[in-house]
């Protein structure tokens, strides 16, 4: 949460980009900007439209997925940031460096220092030991021998696989060879990370554990990746952001959450209708506001708070945090033997508070089984937020909603 708060710094600017391919693409962008379609260009001028006007910005230190289905001008996008392709038309800017002036010389330095790519099939040099594949990049990038081999021993060790360094790509798994991809585009040092379709060669097990690896990397070294899939529920296990293209267009751009719960068009819908939602969402996503607390020093004061409530209960919260729930009939209880009384944690029922950070399918029980919202409780004993019943039936398309008595009771 601490990073999330931070004001996001711009490191790449997309703006305005095309391509199209064929003989003579400036001759046909006006058909383009007319808004033919993809198959009406094709048919009229033998040309293929790749992508059209995209436009987005990717933040320092974020996992930024780019998503579609075969045919969708994801990975042509991809290979726009390093100009492996040039674009038709448009801005390709990175930390404010238009990459479209850059002469040979400064691209070569821009694609051997500032970005690394993962590849699908792993890349790998099949002539040459798992070691001497990590430290290629840097030696390319004119490392000395001996302290790329120790640097890339280093990352080998990192992505688990301290002893293999003088084994071959043809002796390791499928897993274990995009570990060694992974680590020798690590060991360059750059800053941003191109992966396209970087786990999709990989049996479903492998693939779930290179995700979880991914992230637990990124946690330690915020680098900046560009991450290319076609299949949503890794976009929404890893991405910070998501784009979703179609075509070569942008149809929808936001975090994981926005585009499981506000799809913006009929495609995207139609990929996230079968998303298991309470696997997806944390808490924190849905969650409501945390009203109904109790910060009174004194049980008159807190019965007048509670008479302001829809609600006959509230969540009582003294300078230590979160303590428990109390009801309008506990606190005219102690009123009621003592007018004067000091507001404590003794009146209050236990209700164990939940994480904002847990999946919805790990508090579904406990939500469900509560006689009232959960409040939603940080690390540092502040509430958040309070999650209901009727909240869980509303996001997860919960058929058998509770009846409407459950629902007020629970809101």
């Amino acid at each position: 949460m601490a990073e999330a708060a931070k004001e996001a710094e711009t490191l790449i600017r997309i703006e305005g980009l095309y391509k199209l391919f064929g003989n003579n693409p400036q001759k046909h962008m006006p058909l383009v900007h007319q808004g033919k379609s993809k198959d009406e260009i094709l048919a009229a001028t033998g040309h293929t439209l790749g992508l059209k006007d995209i436009n987005m910005t990717i933040n320092k230190g974020e996992i930024f997925v780019i998503m579609g289905l075969s045919g969708s001008g994801k990975s042509t996008l991809i290979r726009h940031f390093n100009r492996l392709i040039d674009p038709t038309e448009g801005v390709i800017e990175v930390e404010g460096t238009d990459v479209m002036q850059l002469g040979e010389k400064s691209l070569q330095n821009f694609r051997r220092h500032k970005m690394s790519m993962v590849f699908q099939r792993f890349g790998l040099l099949p002539h040459k030991t798992v070691v001497d594949n990590v430290a290629y990049g840097l030696s390319i990038q004119g490392v000395s021998k001996s302290e790329g081999l120790d640097k890339a021993k280093e990352w080998l060790e990192t992505v688990g696989l301290a002893g293999y360094e003088d084994q071959y790509p043809a002796q390791l798994s499928g897993g274990q060879q995009q570990r060694v991809g992974l680590a020798r585009a690590l060991c360059t040092d750059a800053e941003i990370l191109l992966m396209d379709e970087a786990f999709s060669a990989l049996d479903p097990l492998i693939r779930s554990e290179m995700q979880d690896q991914l992230i637990e990397l990124q946690e330690k070294l915020h680098k900046t990746i560009i991450f290319i899939t076609h299949d949503l529920d890794e976009a929404l296990r890893i991405g910070d952001r998501i784009a979703i293209l179609k075509d070569g267009e942008m149809v929808q751009q936001g975090e994981p959450e926005d585009i499981l719960l506000n799809p913006a068009t009929d495609y995207v819908e139609a990929f996230v209708r079968d998303v298991n939602r309470a696997r997806a969402l944390t808490v924190e996503t849905v969650m409501k506001d945390p009203a109904y607390r109790i910060t009174a020093d004194t049980i008159e004061e807190a019965l007048k708070q509670m008479k302001g409530f829809k609600e006959d209960y509230g969540y009582y919260i003294n300078d230590e945090g979160y303590q428990g729930v109390v009801t309008e009939e506990a606190l005219q209880e102690a009123y009621d033997e003592d007018n004067n009384a000091e507001m404590t944690a003794e009146c209050c029922e236990d209700l164990d508070p939940i994480s904002p950070d847990a999946v919805l399918e790990t508090v579904i029980p406990d939500t469900l089984e509560s006689e009232y919202s959960l409040p939603v409780v940080d690390d540092d004993g502040q509430m958040t937020g309070r999650l209901s019943r009727s909240t869980l039936a509303e996001v997860l398309g919960n058929e058998e909603k509770p009846d409407a008595e459950e629902q007020q009771k629970a809101s």
